[in-house]
């Protein structure tokens, strides 16, 4: 990188850390999906309803939340406990559940495939660190070795790989990033819950919504025209520069710039 580009990112940080301490707050919580898994204790909970909250996170975010508690609703607020006990006749509540493009069809392989994973393996985290190496500088292998997982099993519908991206595929893999940042980073702020621990904070990748792209190239955190799986990583390297061991606590600065100040 030219030296005066990192120069004038460095000097971003004074700015940066007051926008991060400004949204890193419990009062973030209430309007934003991470909302829904604060809704739970138990760890499985946690995960089965953030995964499935930073995959349905596309919209507005009022309807985000609503579409999610109704879905929750539907397993009696009991996600882990339904994945691995419902009966086939409790599915057909789910046949009338719909946000965006998430149809049927997804939910269904959804609960099948986590009723499947929590048969085997006692964390989410798991399906991602098996294919992850402390040696690796980011999550990337990880979040390509859990979409072969996912959609592993038989008659696994090709229409529902759009909703759980992948870097092989040249993805920002925003929502899965996103789902991530709250289950690894741990701070005393209240709003990531940092109940994994086999993946550093230092492995993450910043997720590249609309809202933090803008931001980011205005701000001189983003080159590349288009908005990829390198364009996370370009502006996560470039946030590394900032903090490189937690770089993914500037999603709150970005976002909250984008979304509140309309920077």
């Amino acid at each position: 990188m030219d030296k005066a580009v990192s120069e004038k990112i460095k000097q971003l940080k004074p700015f940066l850390d007051e926008k991060v301490a400004k949204y890193n707050q419990p009062s973030f919580i209430p309007d934003d999906p991470v909302s829904i898994p604060h809704l739970f204790s138990k760890k499985e909970d946690i995960e089965i309803s953030g995964f499935w909250a930073a995959v349905l996170a596309w919209g507005q975010r009022k309807t985000i939340i609503k579409k999610c508690r109704e879905l929750f609703a539907l397993m009696d607020w009991a996600p882990h406990d339904f994945m691995l006990h419902h009966q086939e006749e409790d599915l057909k509540r789910f046949l009338q559940f719909k946000h965006r493009t998430f149809n049927t069809t997804d939910t269904l392989y959804f609960i099948e495939f986590l009723s499947w994973y929590y048969r085997r393996y006692p964390s989410l985290e798991d399906g991602f660190v098996q294919h992850l190496s402390p040696a690796d500088t980011h999550v990337g292998p990880g979040l390509i070795g859990f979409h072969n997982l996912f959609f592993s099993l038989p008659y696994a519908p090709q229409r529902t790989r759009k909703h759980v991206a992948t870097p092989a595929r040249k993805a920002a893999c925003k929502r899965l990033l996103m789902f991530l940042r709250w289950m690894v980073r741990h701070d005393n702020n209240g709003v990531d819950f940092g109940i994994w621990k086999q993946i550093q904070p230092s492995q993450l990748v910043c997720p590249c919504d609309v809202h933090v792209d803008r931001v980011g190239r205005k701000l001189g955190l983003i080159s590349r025209k288009q908005t990829d799986w390198l364009t996370a990583l370009e502006l996560t390297e470039n946030l590394k520069l900032l903090d490189s061991r937690d770089p993914v606590k500037y999603d709150f600065a970005l976002f909250g710039l984008g979304v509140e100040e309309k920077f």
